[in-house]
């Protein structure tokens, strides 16, 4: 079996200290179903550290400059070593293309893992990545492109007549298949859900497309919720619902924005809403609107914040009454922290 020119190798750990191995590729590994990997138990503090050198497992990281001088790293690990599960393909600069050629590499992984992209506080399970790495030269570390969803790869036995497209010089067929609830997100908690994750170094931005489904086990006040998209900004270090954002708690509270900035951490979201769509939160009589709502997600229990020129308004019912008290709410600071001792909710 006659291969091309350009670097292809399998079981890569990509590190810019360690030297890739070559040889021939192996025959073609069966395609990688297009669903979701299934349920795993979350990684361990040691297998999120990053690429190492010398695992097992394939490994690259995309490495991201702010312009606060900070490095960020983005993780994408190939959690199995089977050919009969998935491929790790490398397909690098071929004889005759510019200085500056990115890599392009194809990962694919159909076992209870797939492929593990670390994203700030982010953890996302898919099962096919498409990575492009440029080359930042003198052995430095870069940042370049990922585009992830449910699909298939394969090795091809030989490259296609007539083919000009760089995977298939690389003897390398990806076929990415974007399906609701395929890209699968974890931070503490909570659960989403979307079909295709897009990242790029031209705004340090990991976008995954909707619809976008969400879960927070949290007891009786345990979340649901949906919106259009969800969008982790690598530099600001952020992950936002964005679009018709509503958040439904089993203990009553319903809650809608614009946008939501959302930290499980710290049990925390921020209700963004804007002069179309406020911020508000509903449970049972009483309704909460302002341009910005901080959401302990703990207590089930939310904070107003006036935006500046804004206002806050609310309808709120007291207990044994028949009728709502409405109009402006106390104004409050722009910029709020949740108060230290259990919180008064309207």
């Amino acid at each position: 079996m006659r291969f091309p020119a350009a670097l292809l190798t399998l079981g890569l750990l990509l590190l810019p200290a360690t030297q890739a191995q070559q040889g021939p590729a192996t025959p073609p590994a069966p395609a990688a179903p297009a669903t979701p990997p299934p349920a795993a138990e979350p990684a361990t503090a040691d297998e999120a550290a990053g690429c190492a050198e010398g695992q097992e497992t394939s490994c690259t990281e995309l490495t991201r400059t702010g312009d606060d001088g900070k490095e960020r790293r983005i993780t994408i690990v190939r959690t199995g070593t089977s050919d009969e599960t998935g491929i790790d393909a490398v397909c690098g600069p071929r004889e005759g293309e510019p200085e500056g050629t990115p890599t392009l590499l194809v990962l694919s992984e159909s076992g209870p893992r797939g492929i593990e992209i670390r994203i700030d506080k982010n953890l996302i399970r898919v099962p096919l990545a498409i990575v492009t790495q440029k080359d930042a030269g003198e052995g430095k570390k870069s940042d370049g492109r990922i585009e992830a969803s449910a699909g298939t790869a394969r090795i091809l036995e030989e490259v296609p007549a007539g083919a000009s497209e760089r995977l298939a010089l690389c003897g390398v067929e990806a076929t990415p298949k974007p399906a609701p609830d395929t890209v699968l997100v974890t931070q503490g908690r909570t659960q989403l859900k979307g079909q295709r994750l897009v990242y790029d170094e031209a705004d340090g931005v990991a976008r995954i497309e909707g619809p976008i489904t969400f879960s927070r086990e949290n007891g009786a006040d345990s979340l649901s919720g949906k919106s259009q998209r969800i969008e982790v900004n690598v530099d600001a270090e952020t992950t936002t619902l964005v679009g018709e954002v509503a958040l439904n708690s089993a203990g009553g509270r319903v809650s809608r924005a614009a946008r939501v900035e959302y930290d499980d951490a710290r049990n925390l979201a921020r209700l963004i809403g804007t002069p179309e769509q406020p911020a508000e939160s509903i449970k049972g009589g009483d309704t909460l609107r302002a341009g910005m709502i901080l959401y302990d997600l703990d207590r089930n229990e939310v904070y107003a914040v006036k935006a500046e020129g804004g206002t806050i308004t609310g309808e709120f019912v007291e207990e044994g009454s028949s009728g709502a008290a409405s109009g402006p709410a106390a104004p409050t600071s722009p910029t709020p922290t949740p108060p230290a001792g259990p919180p008064q909710t309207p």
